[in-house]
């Protein structure tokens, strides 16, 4: 795994917010463009939610990542507006209407998602979450989940060069074996790498009763109460309307 997972001082971050900041912005991006909350009265806001994880994506120089986002946020925008501009039936329709859907809902959401776990160290988070008053009964499984995906990636990237290097691809000649030789691999390492982390956090003594210290120092910035206040606008919206 990338030392700069752990290593906060060589993880390139983009805009530094305060991790209570991005959780307040996923789960608004979540409820309003997944949840689809607030109607009509809300509408104008949505599309401007979606583009905030792109364009933090892009703050934290994951180009790549995010303008594939964009184009596939928008392009589906747009196809899906010239379906009903036209008035498409049939087969053809639900096939646009259930793709475009899914890319326009899910997509922001995933985003923010892959934002929060690659620009927050597992210290900042922890640090967040005791200023919140949380459990530790919920801190320490998200704190392991932190671990466990970037490094679910980096070994699926090992896996994946190693099969190329022997033709296993899907272009290639034994595309037959892609399964096999892929996606068990793995599934195994996905097991060893829960177990390892579980036994860790315990050596650690992540579950004991002795307070532990947080040398993290974490707080808002300007950046954050621009954010927050962008998250405030939607909700605000929506309680009125529900008041009404």
């Amino acid at each position: 795994m990338e030392s700069a997972v752990y290593n906060p001082g060589k993880l390139d971050r983009g805009l530094i917010m305060d991790p209570r900041t991005k959780l307040a912005l996923l789960i608004t991006v979540t409820t309003f463009a997944l949840g689809g909350a607030g109607g009509r009265r809300c509408g104008m806001l949505v599309p401007v939610l979606c583009m905030v994880p792109f364009l933090l994506l892009l703050t934290a120089k994951r180009f790549k990542t995010a303008i594939i986002g964009i184009v596939l946020f928008w392009g589906s925008s747009m196809l899906l507006a010239f379906a009903n501009a036209h008035d498409l039936r049939g087969l053809i329709y639900y096939i646009i209407l259930g793709s475009c859907g899914v890319l326009g809902r899910f997509l922001p959401c995933i985003m923010m998602g892959r934002y929060l776990m690659e620009s927050t160290t597992v210290s900042e988070f922890t640090a967040a979450m005791k200023k919140l008053h949380v459990s530790d009964n919920f801190i320490i499984p998200l704190s392991v989940m932190f671990r466990f995906f970037p490094t679910v990636i980096d070994e699926a990237d090992s896996i994946s060069c190693a099969m190329k290097m022997r033709g296993i691809n899907i272009g290639g000649r034994h595309a037959s074996k892609i399964i096999e030789y892929r996606m068990v691999p793995l599934m195994t390492c996905c097991v060893n790498i829960g177990e390892e982390l579980s036994a860790a956090a315990l050596t650690r003594g992540l579950g004991g009763e002795v307070k532990r210290t947080n040398i993290c120092r974490i707080g808002f910035h300007l950046q954050d109460y621009a954010a927050l206040l962008l998250c405030l606008v939607p909700w605000v919206l929506l309680i009125v309307d529900v008041v009404r």
